[in-house]
Parts: C-alpha cells; sequence; structure tokens
C-alpha cells in the first residue's frame, strides 16, 4: 500500500484514498453454457429459456463506458440478446445459445482488441 495515499482527516482518523486508473482491457470474458435456470432468476434475466440450448455471457471492460460500444457490437454481430450493460462498471451480459453468445464474445474481444488497441484477455467457459 503506498503510504502517500493514507490522510488524517479533521479529527485524526486516519482515511485512504484510492482513486482508479483504468486501463484499456476487457479484464473479464466468460460463458457460462447451460446455467441452472437458478442463475436467470438470480441475475434478473428472461426465465422463459430452453436451458438445454442457453448460455450466459458475462464481459467486464474499462474504460467502463466501453461496455456501451460492446454491448452494441455483442447484439449486432449474433442473434445474442443483451441482458444487461452497466456504463458505469463496465459490466456487459449477453444471453442466447452458445453458439450466439461465443460470437458476441468474440466479436466484443476482437474489436477492442484490434481497433481500440485494448489487451484482452481470453474468453473462458464453463
Amino acid at each position: 500500500m503506498d503510504l502517500r495515499n493514507i490522510v488524517p482527516d479533521q479529527d485524526g482518523k486516519l482515511r485512504i484514498v484510492q482513486e482508479l486508473v483504468p486501463g484499456k482491457q476487457i479484464t473479464l470474458a466468460h460463458i457460462v453454457a447451460s446455467p441452472d435456470p437458478v442463475l436467470y432468476r438470480k441475475l434478473g434475466l428472461d426465465p422463459s429459456v430452453d436451458y438445454a440450448k442457453s448460455a450466459i455471457g458475462v464481459l467486464t471492460i474499462s474504460p467502463a463506458e466501453t461496455a456501451i460500444i460492446t454491448a452494441d457490437l455483442a447484439i449486432k454481430a449474433s442473434g445474442a440478446e443483451l441482458g444487461f450493460v452497466d456504463r458505469f462498471s463496465g459490466t456487459v451480459i449477453v444471453t442466447g445459445t452458445v453458439s450466439e453468445v461465443e460470437s458476441a464474445m468474440q466479436a466484443m474481444c476482437d474489436y477492442c482488441r484490434e481497433r481500440l488497441g485494448f489487451t484482452v484477455c481470453p474468453v473462458t467457459k464453463t
């Protein structure tokens, strides 16, 4: 820990100043194939899917606003549906068949790597 970021407040108590300096990176790109139906419900996703053919793709990106671009790419690149996008945390969730979600995840990662110069982690799958 950098001790220069520990600053006493008015009462003499120490507080830690943390800063986020986002890089241009995808830090998580994961596909959950054939997820349990409870996962859909807990995530607030459409529960009326054929679970045997379904998948959920999760991507985390920074800067967080890039989630908007990748969400657009995901739905244009495949038949996947957008389950969730958060421009503040950089989270994108897509749903669909395994092949749709794989195509969406690959499109997002490829675009960020090749066009935006991002550092991109490998796409993983369970």
